[in-house]
């Protein structure tokens, strides 16, 4: 693990906390060990890429740059295994604006333009993703004839309601209670590739080439989920170290942890050679 200004302790903390947690919660720990500085609505309210390129910076922190994925091919079922430079993900968030038509409004959202309409929109943050997926959930949970797909679709109309600023059709203001259901689908499909300009690490997706059959398949990189299968890994290891190393000298907790990785090592080799 490399130096970072997050410390075993910490790091522990986090991974205990993690244990109780899934999915989003786990994803604003890391963030929070990623931004100790920042408060828990601060992260809740940063775009879903800028947190993703923060996580980024955190796993290179950590465990450095080299990442592993296994991915199965969705034609033959071979399994994949390759290796990621994760310098080249998590990038920032780019100055609205593009080559596309998009526009950047006064007040610092995205405008797009198709045909009769014009719609203005902010960049989804942390919270809006959240909010809109668990309104999905429920009303789901309450309806048992809507199935994932439905489920899934009706996240993205929630989301897209959340984050609408303003939407204009032939020169008329079209009421909030309306979208996002009479917006076309492809100005739906322009939104979705101005955010994908403006914010793209907010969804990596990975096209591998099989090398068994030729056929593509694309898997999205959740680096949330990553990271804490990485941080639960070392952390049980280091448990583990920290157990032998307090039955063989006696030393606690902060005193194992406080021992550099090298140092901690040599003495467990010390241990193994007793």
């Amino acid at each position: 693990m490399a130096n970072t200004g997050t410390g075993p302790a910490e790091l522990l903390a986090t991974w205990e906390a993690g244990l109780a947690h899934h999915g989003p919660g786990r994803a604003l720990l890391l963030h929070r060990a990623a931004r100790p500085e920042s408060g828990t609505e601060e992260l809740r309210a940063v775009p879903v890429g800028e947190r993703e390129a923060d996580l980024y910076a955190l796993r290179r922190a950590l465990f450095g740059e080299r990442m592993q994925a296994r991915v199965e091919c969705g034609a033959c079922g071979e399994a994949m295994e390759f290796d990621l430079d994760a310098r080249d993900l998590g990038a920032r968030p780019r100055p609205l604006g593009g080559p596309d038509g998009s526009a950047p409004g006064s007040d610092g959202s995205l405008r797009v333009e198709e045909g009769e309409w014009t719609v203005a929109f902010r960049l989804p943050t942390v919270a809006d993703i959240e909010t809109a997926a668990r309104t999905a959930a429920a009303e789901a949970d309450a309806d048992l004839t809507v199935d994932a797909d439905d489920r899934a679709a009706r996240a993205r109309s929630l989301l897209l309601a959340r984050c609408v600023v303003s939407a204009v059709r032939a020169g008329r203001p079209v009421p909030a209670d309306r979208l996002p259901s009479e917006l076309p689908e492809r100005v739906r499909q322009r939104l979705a590739d101005a955010a994908e300009q403006a914010d793209p690490a907010a969804d990596v997706t990975l096209n591998v080439a099989c090398p068994e059959c030729g056929e593509a398949t694309r898997a999205e990189l959740d680096i949330a989920s990553y990271l804490w299968t990485e941080l639960d890994s070392w952390a049980r290891d280091l448990l583990l170290d920290v157990h032998l190393l307090a039955t063989a000298y006696g030393w606690t907790e902060p005193e194992i942890l406080a021992l550099s990785p090298l140092r901690r090592r040599y003495y467990l080799e010390l241990c193994a050679d007793a």
